[in-house]
């Protein structure tokens, strides 16, 4: 335990965080709680320990690049899967009110589990499609900030992600690789739905090629998005 700890430390330092004891613990019960439930069901790939304070931990609360995760501000994670970068980021920055959402309820128990395991509060886990949860009224536009690590063309994403920000938020998609040719082709999306992309921030992390696509929420999203499930990754605007 005391060497993953240090092991950990480092690499946060490295990319200066720089975390409590508590904090830590709580990081190293998140990827044991994650190892312990993938054997049993399928949140990921990534269970060594290095990897996932790589891969999922730093690059969740890589986020801090381009957004103040300082302010008590709301965030909701699309598509979270096994927690990430929610998760992370709750630990990371516990100011954060943050919504976890996704549409596989085996996955959102286990969040739920790892929620109470870890005392985290003001975080929620919601069984839902994005689609759906969208045009709730409790949910619609209610939202500083929206975040996706789903894999999905960002065309499609902006569809799930955008509806849930309020004028002046921002949806930021985590990427990785060239996006050059996805941003071009997800314009006409951008502008259906209310958005303007304000920046693009690539960086590495080890080997990865890893990109933020921060989308600021200048108009309201006409009532007719998200259209119904499925129809945004088959027919992305």
């Amino acid at each position: 335990m005391e060497e993953k700890i240090k092991y950990m430390s480092h690499q946060f330092e490295k990319k200066n965080f720089a975390f409590s004891d508590e904090q830590k613990r709580k990081f190293l019960l998140l990827y044991e709680m994650l190892v312990e439930k993938n054997k049993v069901m399928n949140l990921t790939g990534i269970t060594k320990f290095p990897e996932v304070v790589e891969k999922h931990f730093l690059d969740s609360i890589l986020l801090n690049r381009v957004a103040d995760l300082n302010k008590p501000i709301k965030v909701i994670d699309v598509g979270t899967g096994a927690g990430f970068p929610g998760l992370p980021l709750k630990i990371a920055f516990p100011n954060l009110k943050i919504t976890l959402m996704d549409s596989l309820n085996k996955r959102v128990v286990f969040l739920k589990e790892v929620i109470n395991a870890l005392e985290l509060e003001n975080i929620e886990a919601v069984h839902a499609r994005a689609e759906e949860l969208a045009r709730d009224k409790k949910y619609r536009e209610n939202f500083d900030l929206s975040v996706s690590r789903a894999v999905a063309n960002l065309s499609t994403l902006q569809e799930y992600c955008i509806p849930f920000v309020k004028i002046g938020g921002h949806f930021i998609s985590y990427k990785s690789g060239e996006i050059e040719e996805e941003l071009q082709m997800s314009e006409n999306a951008c502008r259906i739905l209310g958005g303007k992309v304000k920046q693009v921030y690539k960086f590495h992390l080890g080997e990865q090629k890893r990109s933020f696509v921060v989308i600021e929420k200048c108009k309201n999203s006409p009532k007719a998005y998200p259209r119904k499930a499925g129809t945004p990754l088959r027919q992305p605007l």
